[in-house]
């Protein structure tokens, strides 16, 4: 039942909203160039990989020493206050890779330092929002958002889904927690008290100069 309401839900959405769409696509195309989408590879439902996609609100770097913060845009702050960059995973929910509620998904290698407890994160789909979204989003730790993720999974209904959803459209007016302190997200913490993010800060613009929040 939950995947029917998804596809429907996401079905309709994408028809109704494929004017915005169109019209972001053509905003990041004048003022960004191509490729318009962001492509990543996240884990999802039991850890399986797939391709997330979302607009893109980052110019390409010009060197490696530029941080996220340093490739940010006007058009890419708007779009994320707005959550329009999210737009393109309505095709990840048809696709059957996401729920439209449910931990967001994270990138693979956060994931293979979960302990037992956080892979509980990975027992239902990843959503487009969720219950540690509305409650702080990147304001708050990797570990506060991992247990706002599975106490939702422990309690999920459809009421709180509808109390999730309603949270989502006030956060769209009043956006708040977009990013952590500084304006950058924090990786995920390691047992050596560093994060994925300082591990992976080299090698990420060589892999992929366009990673977005």
């Amino acid at each position: 039942m939950r995947r029917l309401v998804d596809i429907v839900v996401a079905g309709v959405a994408a028809l109704v909203l494929a004017p915005v769409a169109v019209l972001v696509a053509m905003l990041i195309r004048w003022q960004l160039g191509s490729p318009v989408l962001f492509r990543q590879r996240r884990s999802g439902l039991k850890g399986r990989q797939f391709t997330i996609l979302k607009f893109r609100t980052m110019r390409e770097a010009r060197h490696d020493a530029e941080t996220d913060l340093d490739r940010d845009t006007p058009l890419g702050r708007r779009l994320r206050a707005a959550s329009l960059d999210e737009l393109p995973q309505l095709f990840n929910v048809l696709r059957g890779d996401m729920s439209l509620i449910g931990p967001r998904p994270t990138l693979p290698e956060q994931v293979e330092h979960y302990d037992t407890r956080q892979r509980g994160r990975l027992t239902i789909r990843p959503g487009i929002t969720g219950w540690a979204q509305v409650n702080g989003r990147n304001s708050i730790s990797w570990p506060e958002r991992i247990e706002l993720d599975l106490w939702y999974i422990a309690n999920r209904s459809f009421w709180l889904d509808l109390k999730v959803l309603w949270l989502t459209v006030l956060n769209l007016v009043r956006p708040r927690g977009i990013t952590g302190e500084g304006g950058v997200n924090e990786g995920f913490p390691l047992g050596d008290g560093t994060s994925t993010a300082s591990h992976a800060a080299s090698s990420a613009l060589a892999v992929d100069r366009s990673v977005q929040r």
